[in-house]
């Protein structure tokens, strides 16, 4: 796969075919995740613009399409709610300078290298996350879709209230919701390939609304601005730094997260591969650009993204162009958006709530993993009921230690103490014949693989099961990585060994593993002629000192009964 990010072009008509029908395709969801969001419509069209055409211009990954997403609405959403409840004066400005914050924390990650980091989670946690976000996107059209206010309280307030919206539920707005739905899941594939159905549904849910219920009481959009927008200065009030300066955190790792999965996509469909720390910076500079503006956060959008590449696009001047088109709706057309029912757009904002769902997973997570199943099923209710960051952090967490649990009983089966030439290790004939010489007075400590924190226990379990022996051979030669608890556990095997009066040869010990040792200060403890790199030898050297210490023993009981011989003997009794 080659790296593709700079602009040409060679492929001018297909970039900007692509951007004209991705703007046509962002246009509605622009417009209802706005509304959704409780900024307004136009901070989703200012966000489209803003996102999309700096994100396009300085990230890495030329075909992604970036613009507000399912996910970053729905933080969105309740980083508005809580904001403009504690500070209704200013809350909306502190929400923005949010997005800011957001924006520059992307560019924080990008610039320190951390772009491939920021998806090494468990799959689990990010099936549960993004499907715990389309379970509170679809729960917070409820009210809009039945002709409702929305009720105070987010996601709880709404399901609470769920009987008395249902009670008193608007028909004609409810109808025009239904035909939304209707018309974006049952038009025909053939179409669909010349106009995205949620235009079609646009067009048709609003002109049925005015043909056909001309004096009906509906709830649209209402007046959009027109023009270029009003700089939003950051606001920050002494009670909510740190409310704000969390927000951000989250709503710029989740644009991190939403941004490198569609990365990874279009890396798929293209055969290419993106450059993760650019896009961080263009998507944190696009962010930051749009809550300047009044604009909603975005992220790389997997719908516009395919719907670009499959255009024929292959530059960024395919995203370029599409914030272009977008810009002049907003300056001269804006007003043709107001008469749009808010049925509509709730409609609209549902079905991608139900497209978030991951149901691919969903349907076979528990013939895969039981504990997979059910940290995803965690994560998703505790995205729902609790908050974001809490979910991923929990999901994460468990399902790490879990890893690394069964890393460690699986890596705990390379920890072996051997004393003769039965065990399950590969020995060549040499080394056989001397453990057997030794009669189990030599015993070689074997380790091999990464030995990480959980494989400690391990050595502990195997140095204190160590039968009686006379030299300690330990052998790392297969140990590429030694973590610090390890090594730990490694040095106490050895003091005790060393305070016992036995001989210590540690072999095979380079790279990492040795500076590790040294560091600990675990070669000070042996003389350096016992420090080896070769197994055989040090086990010639182990045997030699056995049969050494043999000959000695053999040479102090001849003397003791020669000695003893002499004492009894008649002659001297005389």
């Amino acid at each position: 796969m080659q790296i593709t990010n700079k602009i040409h072009f060679r492929n001018l008509r297909g970039d900007l075919f692509g951007g004209l029908t991705t703007a046509i395709v962002s246009l509605p969801l622009a417009l209802a995740f706005g509304v959704a969001s409780g900024a307004g419509a136009v901070a989703g069209l200012y966000g489209a613009v803003c996102v999309g055409f700096f994100a396009a211009l300085f990230g890495g990954t030329p075909t992604l399409i970036s613009e507000p997403t399912g996910p970053m609405t729905v933080v969105m959403t309740a980083i508005v709610a809580g904001l403009t409840a504690s500070n209704p004066e200013n809350g909306l400005a502190m929400a923005f300078t949010v997005v800011m914050l957001a924006g520059i924390f992307q560019i924080i990650f990008g610039a320190f290298k951390l772009g491939k980091y920021v998806t090494l989670m468990p799959y689990s946690v990010i099936s549960g996350f993004m499907s715990g976000i389309g379970v509170i996107l679809i729960i917070l059209q409820i009210a809009p879709f039945v002709g409702q206010a929305a009720p105070k309280g987010g996601v709880l307030g709404t399901v609470q209230s769920i009987p008395q919206l249902l009670a008193n539920t608007d028909p004609i707005e409810a109808g025009l919701g239904a035909l939304t739905l209707a018309i974006i899941f049952l038009m025909p594939s053939k179409f669909k390939r010349f106009v995205p159905p949620q235009l079609v549904a646009l067009v048709v849910g609003t002109v049925v609304s005015l043909v056909l219920f001309p004096g009906a009481d509906i709830r649209r959009i209402g007046e959009i601005p027109m023009g270029l927008p009003q700089l939003q200065m950051p606001i920050f009030t002494p009670g909510q730094i740190t409310t704000m300066f969390l927000d951000g955190v989250v709503l710029g790792m989740l644009g991190c997260i939403d941004t490198l999965l569609t990365a990874v996509i279009a890396d798929s469909i293209t055969r290419t591969q993106h450059n993760s720390d650019k896009e961080l910076i263009g998507q944190g500079i696009g962010n930051l650009v749009s809550g300047l503006f009044g604009g909603l956060p975005g992220a790389g959008a997997t719908m516009g993204t395919v719907v670009n590449i499959q255009t024929g696009a292959t530059t960024a001047i395919s995203g370029i162009t599409r914030a272009l088109i977008l810009l002049v709706v907003v300056l001269g057309a804006a007003s043709l958006t107001q008469v749009i029912p808010m049925a509509v757009l709730a409609g609209i904002a549902l079905k991608v709530g139900i497209d978030i769902l991951d149901w691919s997973f969903l349907k076979r997570a528990h013939k895969v993993s039981l504990k997979g199943t059910l940290i995803m099923y965690g994560v998703l209710l505790l995205t729902v009921f609790v908050d974001l960051i809490v979910a991923v952090g929990v999901g994460v967490f468990i399902a790490n230690i879990l890893t690394i649990e069964r890393l460690s009983n699986l890596q705990a089966q390379d920890v072996k103490t051997i004393s003769d030439a039965d065990d399950e290790i590969v020995l060549n004939q040499e080394e056989k014949q001397l453990l057997d010489r030794a009669n189990n007075r030599v015993l070689l400590f074997y380790l091999s693989g990464p030995m990480i924190f959980g494989v400690s226990k391990a050595i502990a379990r195997e140095h204190t099961a160590m039968a009686d022996h006379d030299v300690l051979v330990l052998d790392l030669s297969d140990v590429p990585m030694l973590g610090v608890t390890a090594s730990l556990a490694i040095e106490n095997a050895i003091k005790d060994a060393v305070e016992q009066g036995r001989h210590v040869f540690i072999v095979g010990a380079t790279g990492s593993v040795q500076r590790r040792l040294e560091k600990l200060g675990i070669f000070d403890l042996l003389p350096p002629q016992n420090l080896m790199t070769d197994r055989l030898a040090a086990l010639r050297q182990a045997v030699a000192l056995v049969n050494s210490n043999d000959r000695v023993t053999a040479d102090v009981g001849s003397a003791s009964s020669q000695g003893l011989s002499d004492f009894t003997d008649p002659a001297l009794q005389q």
